[in-house]
């Protein structure tokens, strides 16, 4: 097995041991701090191999952290945000700009502010980070699958060859939420955690699809086709990007970005209200032009399409908001700016890209330590908190994973890693 936060010196595992539950980047990362540390770290992972949801997440370029200023980048994490910010300080999107380099994938920001690897891909970052932990003395045992503790408090496992009990000096869990259940995060942690008295919040879809009823006409003719360079509004907050129509709704990262506030909405009030502004690059006035300028006598499809510039599916979406379109320009461009539509809720824990709830932060100390059981530890998307897509994910998890890893070493009575001296943001991000 093979991977770094920082040093690239070579440890003897000789120190006290440390169980990490779940391979994931949380872990990896924790399991990288401990074990140059000086602690003898074994990584017991549920699925046939380590951090799938991590390489099924690179396929289309992994988005590994953002460069937004510090504060818009806090605020990603809404009610998480002061309680996540020390962490994040500690492990900024710098710090895990300097990881990759240092795994041999050096990073650049896109147009949008993400930051990826200039490869594109999750893999031979993982590769090399794995070998990394290899040389470090880290052990990986796949298809280990956490059931519980047993009364003395080792951990139990259930593997091919029957159960298998792990005694540890500490143990870190990071097994993730509930989220895409085939990669491995199925949630089943949630019921020996609350028999052991630890406080968990439901898990929730988060960064997931807004379920909407379409016509079957509409369904029929557009599921599958992107809306573009649009704008979405919900609870007041407004977001920019692009949503692919699909036969449940809408999916795409200007969804994600505002689906804590849709499901809260609906949760609420049984239904959310989304807002799209189908051209949010032209301000009203300018639309109103240029809806007035067009041939008396022209048919409505051809306003939009010449006029608007609409795309088919962004035209019939103004009809499947089942309202009349009005022929006069200040009104027809106030509805092409503001299309209401009415969102059921979010798609299920299957189709969400992470999830909502989690352990709660009244069940832990200042160290991510559970008070309920001394020496374990929690990290990643197990917590409480959420974020939208666009990176903020993956920095969370690393900042949280590399928090519980420190916390283990002041419970152990070890060195904690150098203090991180460098910017917030790094390289091509000032």
């Amino acid at each position: 097995m093979t991977a770094s936060t920082g040093d690239d010196s070579t440890f003897a595992s000789t120190g006290p041991s440390v169980a990490i539950v779940g391979a994931g980047p949380a872990g990896l990362i924790a399991a990288q701090v401990l074990a140059e540390a000086g602690c003898r770290v074994s990584l017991y992972e549920r699925m046939a191999s380590p951090a799938r949801k991590f390489l099924i997440a690179g396929r289309g370029g992994l988005n590994l952290t953002h460069s937004e200023p510090r504060e818009s980048f806090l605020a990603r994490y809404g009610a998480a945000r002061d309680w996540l910010a020390p962490m994040l300080d500690v492990y900024p999107p710098a710090r895990l700009r300097a990881l990759a380099e240092r795994l041999g994938e050096a990073t650049f920001i896109g147009t949008s502010g993400r930051v990826f690897p200039k490869s594109f891909k999750a893999s031979p970052l993982l590769r090399t980070w794995l070998g990394r932990l290899g040389e470090l003395g880290v052990t990986l045992e796949t298809r280990h699958d956490w059931r519980g503790w047993t009364p003395e408090g080792a951990l139990r496992f259930s593997t091919p060859q029957g159960e298998h009990v792990v005694a540890a000096d500490a143990a870190i869990f990071a097994l993730g939420g509930a989220s895409w259940p085939r990669l491995g995060g199925d949630g089943s942690w949630v019921a020996p955690f609350r028999e052991a008295g630890v406080s968990v919040a439901p898990l929730r879809p988060s960064n997931s699809g807004a379920r909407i009823v379409w016509s079957d006409f509409f369904r029929a003719r557009h599921a599958g086709q992107p809306l573009k360079r649009i704008a979405l509004t919900a609870g007041g907050v407004r977001a920019r990007g692009e949503a692919m129509i699909t036969e449940a709704g809408l999916e795409g990262g200007a969804v994600y970005e505002l689906s804590a506030r849709l499901r809260e909405e609906a949760e609420w009030d049984g239904a959310a209200r989304l807002t799209v502004d189908l051209r949010p690059d032209l301000g009203e006035a300018e639309l109103v032009a240029r809806l007035a300028a067009t041939r008396k006598g022209e048919s409505m499809a051809n306003r939009l399409r010449k006029a608007a510039a609409l795309s088919p599916a962004a035209a019939s979406l103004l009809r499947e908001a089942g309202l009349d379109l009005p022929s006069e320009p200040k009104a027809l461009a106030m509805r092409i700016k503001a299309v209401p539509l009415a969102v059921e809720g979010l798609a299920g824990l299957e189709r969400a890209i992470s999830s909502a709830g989690g352990v709660a932060r009244s069940a832990l100390g200042p160290d991510l330590m559970l008070t309920a059981r001394s020496g374990q530890f929690i990290a990643g998307e197990m917590l409480d908190w959420e974020a939208p897509t666009g990176g903020y994910l993956l920095q969370g998890c690393f900042a949280t994973g590399y928090a519980a890893a420190c916390g283990a070493l002041r419970h152990l009575g070890l060195a904690e890693p150098t203090p991180w001296t460098g910017p917030w943001h790094a390289g091509d991000a000032d």
